[in-house]
C-alpha cells in the first residue's frame, strides 16, 4: 500500500511560536493555493485509485481535507503533538533549561507539561494499524493524509519498518524540513502496532 502525506498550509501564527495541538487557522487564499497545487499534483499521478482522504481534525487541515472531500474522515491520532504550556508562546521565551530537559530525553520529556514524542507515536502507530485493516476490508483505494509535520515524520519512520521508540527517536531527531503544503508519496512497508 502506499500512503500519499499533505502537510497543511502555512497557518496564521506569528514567526518563531511554538504551535502543535493549537487550532490555528489558513489565510483563504493560501488555503486555496495549495489546494489547486494538490489538485495539480494528483492530477499528474498516473493510475491513481479513487482517493479516500483523512485528516487532523485541527482546522489548517481538515479545511484542506473538506476542500478535497466533503466526505472526509478526521482522526485525532494524526493531530500535531501537544506542547501543553508552550503552545502559542515564542520558542525564545521558553526556559533554555526545559528546551535542553527535552533534547536530553526526546523520547519520554513531555514539553509544557503536554505529549511526549513516545505518546505521539503511539496515537499514530494506533491510526496506521487501523488504516491498513481498513484498507484490507474495502474496494481498493487511496489514502490521503492530510497532516503535519511531525505525523508526517512518524509516519515515515513507522512506514519504514522500526520498532515504535526508533520510529519516534528516528522523527524526533529529524532534521528534515517539511514545506507547508508539500506533497509525499510512502510505501508503507509495515503492519504498525
Amino acid at each position: 500500500m502506499e500512503l500519499i502525506l499533505v502537510r497543511h498550509p502555512q497557518p496564521l501564527a506569528a514567526p518563531g511560536v511554538c504551535y502543535g495541538s493549537s487550532d490555528l487557522a489558513v489565510d483563504d487564499e493560501e488555503m486555496l493555493r495549495v489546494h489547486a497545487a494538490l489538485r495539480a499534483e494528483l492530477a499528474a499521478m498516473p493510475g491513481l485509485a479513487p482517493l479516500r482522504i483523512y485528516s487532523s481534525p485541527l482546522r489548517r487541515c481538515a479545511s484542506l481535507a473538506r476542500l478535497m472531500d466533503e466526505e472526509a474522515c478526521f482522526d485525532a491520532r494524526l493531530a500535531e503533538m501537544d506542547f501543553g504550556a508552550w503552545e502559542l508562546r515564542q520558542w525564545d521565551e521558553i526556559a533554555r533549561a526545559e528546551i535542553d530537559a527535552w533534547a536530553a530525553d526526546l523520547l519520554h520529556y513531555r514539553p509544557g507539561g503536554g505529549e511526549s514524542v513516545l505518546m505521539m507515536a503511539q496515537r499514530v502507530a494506533q491510526f496506521l494499524a487501523g488504516l491498513q485493516d481498513a484498507m484490507a476490508k474495502q474496494p481498493p483505494c487511496q489514502p490521503l493524509l492530510v497532516c503535519h509535520a511531525g505525523s508526517i515524520r512518524l509516519i515515515s519512520a513507522l512506514a519504514s519498518g522500526l520498532p515504535l521508540q526508533e520510529a519516534a527517536l528516528a522523527a524526533a531527531s529529524s532534521p528534515h524540513k517539511i514545506a507547508y503544503g508539500a506533497v509525499l508519496r510512502l510505501p508503507l512497508a509495515c503492519k504498525s502496532v
